[in-house]
């Protein structure tokens, strides 16, 4: 549609969709915002800007990462949503999601591990220190960092055999004068 203003007709952006219907193997990336909608296979890596619906026969084993993502087929690969993942009851997610924001329907099923945190949050993700940022913090060896995560003087979880050490937890336990 034109608009025209004084002289110049300016045309309104229109909207790009990508609707997928086929088998596909490979890498889709997008720079630019997109309606992506796979209703087939894909495997690989998909990286999407904009919006991408996994359509509800769709059978997909890819690594996903996204703005908006819907699923109503077969996801089997990790997931990342930076601004909202839905699964719909048909939905089947075999792999660990990230997103700030997660809607379930009824009858969706997920085997993996979740982690939301807040949308654009730094401080969230910040909350957890590495085993080098807590050296530098309590300004000590790593060696020592792990010697007392490993002996609980330190309050840490073990996460896939690697230390996380929480900065609220870590900040009362120096409070509490823990460190001699």
């Amino acid at each position: 549609m034109k608009k025209r203003f004084g002289r110049e007709i300016l045309e309104e952006p229109r909207e790009k969709v990508l609707d997928v219907d086929a088998s596909m193997q490979g890498t889709l990336s997008f720079h630019d915002p997109v309606n992506l909608r796979i209703n087939g296979k894909f495997e690989g890596r998909l990286n999407a800007k904009g919006t991408l619906t996994i359509g509800e026969n769709a059978a997909v084993n890819a690594e996903i990462t996204g703005d908006q993502i819907t699923i109503g087929g077969r996801v089997t690969g990790n997931i990342h949503a930076t601004r909202e993942l839905r699964l719909n009851g048909t939905a089947v997610v075999l792999g660990n999601v990230d997103t700030p924001i997660l809607v379930v329907q009824e009858g969706a099923a997920i085997d993996g591990t979740i982690r939301m945190k807040s949308q654009g949050s730094a401080e969230v993700s910040k909350q957890f220190l590495s085993i080098d940022e807590v050296a530098d913090y309590l300004e000590i060896e790593k060696a020592l960092v792990v010697e007392w995560a490993d002996n609980g003087k330190l309050p840490a979880v073990k996460d896939n055999d690697k230390w996380r050490f929480d900065r609220s937890l870590l900040d009362r336990w120096v409070a509490n004068e823990k460190i001699n």
